[in-house]
């Protein structure tokens, strides 16, 4: 369990490997005026494919990476074995400073919290303050990969609550979205009340109320009318159903098959992600360098990028019972007009005691990337003084004494 410094540093050789494969790669045909209809326009990869090659300084975004004080500390995973687990702890200068684990998802990495890290451990009067930890899931990023079937939903939880525990946090609030929305779900509902004391997402997953289950909330739905905002949300649920789960059928039936074309081929992999950091934000600003390193944690991760897409597999074969139950402790959300699912605020009180939630008028699915400042004065909000969470954890106030 000792935690060990780490440091990113990319072998030489693995570097021409990358170089010879971007000198060998040849890329599909597209029909006339094809745009973004059929997938990644073959202009925008030919670019994103030549900056690689020739412009792109992956030692100059290895620095950058560095910046941030990163771990590796080895976890013992219940019938797994042990895993060594990559993770960022970035600590405020406050004792008084609030616990928070931040769960990504896919296809993200633990960077995303990058833009978080000196908003939330700021040390003021008048906001709280935030010791924060962010790992890499387990066959992402630098974390090791399991090696057996079944690695689900209650494993990574268990990996993100014995790292907290690992740390000395014994108390200690969560904050996802993605596949961090259900592994910190399940998380609150694992460990919530004697470890994990809330919990907050920016991506509220909820289906639309039951009477069996939810009749005070399906009432609500009968007599009040959908607003514009809402109806909005449900235009762009519906165009992710039709026009953009496609890959999600692949990742969580046959990612093995998937595995092959993304471990071998560098334009492969770049299309696959670039596709959904473009269509799954709202209107982000991407410049070729940050999608090329987003794309390079991928192709230089410990146990390669088909490694990440398993989390899918696992997710549909386990028991539905370890993915949804209602949750006790206060749980916040933050609702972003481009998210992939976007439902109701109302419909979200039916996974769990909803305590604070916001609503915005932009933004998409990587809230922490796209929106930090948004994302963390929601954060604020709940666990500030006033706030719905203010105080959740004994001792941890948040703030600087006057």
């Amino acid at each position: 369990m000792a935690e060990v410094p780490f440091t990113l540093a990319i072998q030489d050789a693995d570097l021409e490997l990358l170089r010879k494969k971007l000198d060998l790669v040849r890329l599909p045909d597209e029909l006339v005026d094809a745009k973004w209809n059929y997938g990644v326009p073959l202009e925008d990869v030919k670019r994103l494919l030549a900056r690689w090659k020739d412009g792109f300084d992956w030692r100059a975004a290895e620095a950058s990476i560095n910046v941030l004080p990163q771990f590796t500390r080895n976890i013992e995973v219940d019938g797994f074995g042990t895993l060594s687990i990559h993770y960022v702890h970035q600590k405020s200068q406050l004792d008084a400073a609030i616990p928070v684990l931040f769960v990504h998802g896919w296809p993200g990495h633990f960077m995303e919290v990058s833009k978080l890290l000196p908003l939330l451990t700021t040390t003021t009067t008048d906001r709280p303050s935030f010791h924060v930890v962010a790992f890499s899931l387990p066959g992402f990023g630098f974390s090791e990969a399991p090696q057996k079937k079944g690695f689900s939903i209650n494993q990574y939880a268990e990996v993100g609550h014995k790292l907290m525990i690992a740390l000395g946090y014994k108390e200690y609030v969560t904050q996802g979205g993605d596949w961090g929305f259900h592994i910190t779900r399940r998380m609150a509902q694992l460990y919530g009340g004697v470890h994990l004391k809330a919990w907050h997402t920016n991506y509220p997953r909820a289906e639309k109320p039951a009477l069996t289950t939810s009749p005070g909330l399906y009432i609500k739905g009968l007599v009040t009318p959908y607003s514009k905002r809402e109806r909005q949300g449900f235009d762009r649920t519906a165009w992710f159903y039709k026009n953009g789960r496609g890959y999600y059928t692949e990742q969580s039936t046959n990612p093995q098959t998937l595995g092959y074309s993304l471990a071998d081929s560098p334009s492969g992999l770049l299309a696959w992600i670039y596709e959904k950091l473009v269509l799954w934000t709202d209107g982000y600003p991407w410049s070729d360098d940050e999608v090329l390193t987003w794309v390079c944690i991928y192709w230089f991760s410990r146990a390669g990028p088909a490694a990440s897409t398993r989390i899918y597999y696992e997710f549909n074969a386990a028991s539905e019972s370890t993915k949804y139950r209602w949750t006790a402790i206060p749980f916040g959300a933050s609702f972003f007009p481009k998210e992939l699912v976007c439902v109701p605020t109302y419909w979200a009180r039916s996974i769990g005691n909803l305590v604070c939630e916001s609503v915005h008028e932009s933004g998409g699915h990587f809230a922490a990337h796209e929106k930090p400042e948004a994302l963390v004065d929601d954060l604020r909000k709940m666990f500030g003084i006033g706030g719905p969470a203010f105080g959740v954890v004994p001792g941890k106030s948040g703030y600087a004494p006057p």
